[in-house]
């Protein structure tokens, strides 16, 4: 078992608080800060000799998915405060998966940056990070692991279930159906612009087993929430007074000063694997989890996810992989129950944000839907959550979910139609007079997040509705590029060669030839002038494969920017505990 608080660091003290360097000293540095504080309306009482708690919070009118995190950084503040704490409120980047172009992934370090340097340049002793939405859980959970303060996630939750004309609606999955069915004719533009009120029916994040309910599940098994917290339904009750609880927690954790380093270790995000195999998770988690597992200074690699899901079944039955909400896996006992089921397969040793291992939260679980949550010798499916493939295609490995594909395309031999980026294939597969089959694969090449390693992820493309309810798969002129023959095998090589000659006869075209059309002012330096001798700000905004050094992921940070230099800026540090 791994130690209790009291046996790690000793017990904080108002002397040995950090913001103390802010507001205990007798200097004028500290009258400044101290008088500011008045300025605010707050009395000497209410802020010196306690911890400073950041309430760092991604809430933003345009965010769909975060429009109640306002309301829930009121409930973590009256906590902090009648738990003898100070909360202050930080806004940072929102990072709104449904609005911000081209993608949000070119943000998500952002976001990271951001976060540490909240966390870093305020006089706070803790934070409370505030997020969901597909990039705000590992950008928060980066930043503040660098920054290297106490802090406790408070995710934001589902949203409620779908419904539309009597059927239980998912986001993602059944948006891209009736598309597919109001294209071929199956359903009126009338149903489809009806089916719009219905599919999102409260604040909150996708109620899917997407990106969003992956990490938030993966914040919680790496002890980073409250136990149960990562599938309570947004709009529930339980949500705004587990983030309450959230804010009560946070001030023991600086007392007791429970830094990340003591929660994120190879134990804990060998815990997340596990999870991850189990719920079929999202496969753009796997640009996430390694660049978190950087910044924590765990070594891991899309190899890493390939061992595990040969080992783990997938047990939560949720969509796409399965039949349920994640408002159903709430009802079924949520992440706790799940654990208990996997209780075999995890290191129970692993702490918390409690400051207890993850054995005690799965003693506490109960399992109230075997059905939503299966025990492991009842799997969902005998496909695995997540598989990680490789050939001249994809030489640096590609990603597929055998869980949501049909069995007949997990081994697969025919011709491939191959784009340069989403909005090329969107314009090619719409266009009627396209030479396609039911044997075509589409395989893009992207380096957005949706297609995994910045390289190619690769899509089966069967029979569409569309197409079934036309009855023809239209033909046209071959297109000498860009159809070539695809072959694929679950677990082994995907490989392009010549429809001709077969094999691996061509070299793969590589990311950095193969780039999406972006603005004409992406990629191009942006400099702002200074006095002569000074060295101004210099942005790179992302193209080619620069690294953000801590993050230690090169997949995540295709989308980094290249180079920032900022005048007299110092050196990063690794943490700031004191």
């Amino acid at each position: 078992m791994s130690s209790h608080p009291s046996k790690g660091p000793a017990r904080k003290t108002p002397d040995t608080l950090r913001s103390k360097r802010w507001f205990g000293a007798s200097d004028l540095r500290s009258f400044g800060h101290r008088s500011r504080a008045l300025q605010m309306g707050f009395a000497h009482d209410e802020f010196m000799g306690k911890p400073v708690i950041g309430i760092i919070n991604t809430w933003s009118e345009i965010n769909p998915c975060h429009t109640h995190l306002r309301d829930r950084a009121d409930a973590v503040k009256r906590a902090v405060w009648a738990s003898g704490g100070f909360p202050v409120e930080i806004p940072v980047m929102s990072v709104s998966e449904q609005y911000q172009k081209p993608t949000t992934m070119l943000y998500r370090n952002f976001l990271a940056m951001e976060t540490e340097e909240s966390i870093r340049s305020h006089p706070l002793d803790g934070a409370v990070l505030l997020g969901g939405c597909d990039k705000s859980t590992p950008a928060l959970i980066m930043g503040a692991c660098s920054a290297g303060l106490p802090f406790i996630y408070v995710p934001a939750g589902p949203m409620l279930r779908g419904n539309w004309a009597g059927k239980v609606l998912g986001s993602g999955a059944d948006v891209w159906k009736y598309w597919a069915e109001k294209e071929a004719g199956l359903i009126t533009d009338e149903q489809w612009k009806d089916m719009e009120s219905g599919i999102a029916r409260s604040h909150g994040t996708c109620m899917v087993m997407g990106t969003a309910a992956t990490m938030m599940s993966h914040a919680e098994v790496l002890g980073l929430t409250l136990p149960g917290a990562s599938a309570i339904p947004a709009a529930d009750a339980a949500h705004p007074r587990m983030a309450a609880a959230s804010g009560k927690r946070i001030v023991e954790m600086v007392w007791e000063d429970l830094t990340p380093d003591r929660i994120l270790t190879r134990k804990s995000f060998e815990n997340a694997l596990t999870v991850h195999m189990a719920v079929a998770g999202s496969t753009n988690a796997i640009i996430h989890l390694i660049a978190m597992a950087g910044r924590a200074g765990v070594s891991l690699t899309p190899d890493d996810f390939d061992a595990f899901s040969r080992t783990v079944p997938v047990i939560a039955n949720l969509r796409p992989s399965g039949e349920f909400l994640m408002e159903d896996f709430f009802y079924a006992g949520g992440l706790p129950a799940l654990l208990k089921q996997l209780e075999s397969k995890l290191h129970t040793d692993a702490m918390t944000v409690t400051g207890k291992p993850i054995a005690e939260t799965i003693a506490l679980a109960t399992v109230y839907d075997d059905n939503v949550i299966r025990p492991l010798d009842n799997a969902v499916t005998t496909a695995n959550g997540l598989a990680v493939l490789k050939g001249n295609i994809a030489p640096d490995g590609c990603v597929i979910k055998p869980s949501a594909a049909e069995p007949r395309l997990l081994k697969h031999s025919g011709p491939a139609l191959v784009f340069e980026d989403y909005d090329a294939m969107m314009k090619a597969v719409n266009d009627e007079s396209l030479d396609v089959t039911p044997d075509h694969t589409i395989a893009n090449f992207s380096d957005d997040e949706l297609f995994g390693f910045g390289s190619a992820a690769l899509t089966a493309c069967g029979s569409s509705a569309a197409c079934r309810a036309r009855g023809l798969y239209p033909r046209a002129a071959r297109r000498r590029a860009d159809r070539r023959r695809h072959q694929r095998r679950c677990r082994g090589a995907p490989h392009l060669g010549r429809p001709d000659r077969g094999g691996d006869r061509r070299a793969p075209r590589r990311l950095d030839t193969a780039r999406p059309r972006l603005s004409p002012r992406l990629g191009q330096d942006v400099r702002r002038p200074y006095p002569p001798g000074r060295q101004g700000l210099r942005l790179r905004l992302p193209r080619g494969h620069g690294e953000d050094p801590r993050a230690g992921d090169s997949l995540g940070s295709l989308h980094a920017p290249r180079a920032l230099v900022i005048p007299g800026a110092a050196q990063r540090r690794p943490g700031i505990h004191s």
